[in-house]
């Protein structure tokens, strides 16, 4: 076989496909970099958000909040609600 040929051949070494393997391995990477943009385009959003005055853990928490089901919501705000009677606060 020529050069051409061998690279159109699918390398198999102990039973694992390589070139399947690395195109996993790519698309993985590429999502990583992806993940890591949208991590900084959110950290500049949090930083106008605090220049704007907004206190950013708050921010958090709410975010946090908005992902979760409005009946798990109500039952923490209940125990916390009674746990802060609990200790008279």
């Amino acid at each position: 076989m020529d050069n051409a040929a061998e690279t159109n051949v699918t390398t198999e070494v102990g039973g694992i496909a390589g070139d399947r393997l690395r195109s996993i391995i790519e698309r993985i990477e590429r999502l990583e970099e992806e993940r890591k943009s949208l991590g900084d385009d959110i950290k500049d959003i949090y930083a106008e958000a605090k220049s704007a005055g907004f206190d950013v853990k708050v921010l958090r928490q709410v975010i946090r909040i908005r992902k979760q089901e409005p009946a798990d919501v109500e039952e923490q705000e209940t125990l916390l609600d009674l746990y802060r009677r609990a200790l008279g606060m």
